[in-house]
């Protein structure tokens, strides 16, 4: 796929010159801005980002934050991980020897020979992380919106189906762009034996430019997920606005539907507005033919800083991301709190002599009562049910009632539909 001779200068594929014609040499007046945009800036904000999502991934996975909206965000932060690896390789890097001189193995050896392969994995993971988003927005749309299907369709099972099939898709959809680049070796007097990136023929085909890098990049990276992201985060809008009116009568229950819709309604936001240059920039180039490279840096910069903040809004608006958080990496400021917050709930039931006891889940603290009735005797000790230190939402939102029945035992408790839980913020 890729023509390289690293050892034989006389090779068809080694081209002889005077000196590195490969884009990217020493020149430092002509790289100051992007040294520091990308070789400074991105790489801090791509170290920061890379420690940030893997936090997020740790504490997703807890069993107490398991959910389906969850399984979504761990998935997102695993493209979000990759995107910003490959974005250090491709730009922060790439982008220290024109202004230092330093890392010129790096610039020379190793970039040419990854770049075939690091730039279509960063295509896939930027594509898979637009629509991952796009389905996070979905699920809340449902939930929020939805509250009766929500039972059905946000589940943990079908979470993971639509992170396969959004990283199955980005796979597909970006499969070509490995036979867009080839390594060129160069045989220079000066410093000998290097290696170069350029375009294949097929990267230079108008009709592949215009088809495929041009119109299906715009629609299939552009206006496809912002279209989605933009109608369903509007009728989720609606909704936490008319709820907020309506908050004494919402039931704890959907007051946490509407905590967590209105976090990751930032989420989306910050979507928005890191990803709109890029899409400028891309229009501009698709319908113009021009290419400001100050404005391409700054996008790719955005679009890290996009796959880096994610931690951070986690941590501001999730009170049980922060609780975890907190209660795995600072300890001693939270003491021995339960993770999650929860105790459980018991209720014995006593029938006769007590040989026949039945445990339930429904019991406050500091209430004990007991009676005796034609023989029998019902005993139930209810304890107090700690505030969860953060949403813990059941769908569907608005079916989760109580229902009494009597029977040998006792009065039970028992929540209808099973209470499947499926948010953890």
């Amino acid at each position: 796929m890729n023509d390289v001779n690293e050892t034989f200068p006389d090779d068809d594929y080694v081209v002889n010159t005077t000196k590195a014609t490969c884009s990217g040499d020493f020149s430092p007046n002509d790289n100051v801005f992007d040294f520091w945009m990308s070789g400074v800036v991105l790489n801090i904000v791509g170290v920061i980002g890379i420690l940030g999502n893997i936090l997020s991934m740790v504490i997703l996975s807890r069993p107490q934050m398991r959910s389906s909206i969850n399984y979504l965000l761990i998935g997102l932060a695993r493209c979000d991980t990759v995107l910003i690896i490959t974005s250090m390789l491709l730009f922060g890097f790439r982008s220290i020897y024109p202004y230092t001189g330093y890392l010129f193995f790096y610039n020379f050896y190793i970039y040419p020979q990854i770049v075939p392969y690091v730039f279509p994995l960063a295509t896939v993971a930027q594509t898979a992380s637009s629509y991952l988003t796009l389905m996070v927005s979905l699920e809340r749309y449902v939930a929020v919106c939805h509250p009766l299907r929500a039972r059905a369709l946000c589940t943990y099972g079908r979470s993971k189906f639509y992170v396969i099939f959004c990283v199955v898709f980005a796979v597909l959809y970006n499969f070509v762009k490995l036979w867009e680049t080839k390594v060129v070796a160069y045989d220079t007097k000066d410093v000998g034996l290097i290696f170069c990136v350029e375009s294949t023929e097929l990267r230079k085909d108008t009709h592949y430019i215009t088809i495929y890098i041009n119109w299906c990049y715009l629609i299939v990276n552009y206006f496809i997920p912002f279209l989605g992201l933009l109608v369903f985060n509007i009728l989720i809008y609606r909704q936490v606005r008319k709820a907020n009116k309506e908050r004494q009568r919402l039931s704890r229950t959907e007051k946490r539907e509407i905590g967590l819709a209105t976090m990751l309604l930032f989420v989306v936001i910050v979507f928005f507005l890191f990803n709109l240059l890029a899409l400028i920039t891309n229009i501009i180039e698709a319908f113009y033919g021009i290419i400001i490279d100050e404005l391409v840096i700054v996008s790719n910069l955005l679009i890290t800083l996009n796959s880096s903040v994610n931690f951070i809004i986690y941590v501001i608006f999730g009170e049980k991301f922060k609780r975890i958080f907190l209660l795995l990496f600072c300890k001693g400021r939270i003491g021995r709190e339960s993770p999650d917050g929860l105790i459980h709930e018991d209720s014995s039931f006593s029938n006769g002599d007590g040989n026949n006891r039945n445990s339930g889940r429904f019991s406050r603290h500091g209430t004990q009562r007991s009676s005796v009735r034609n023989g029998t005797s019902l005993k139930v000790t209810r304890s107090v049910r700690v505030r969860s230190p953060a949403p813990c939402v059941y769908y569907p939102a608005r079916e989760l009632h109580r229902s009494h029945s009597l029977n040998r035992s006792g009065l039970v408790w028992e929540p209808k539909n099973g209470g499947l839980i499926t948010s953890g913020f």
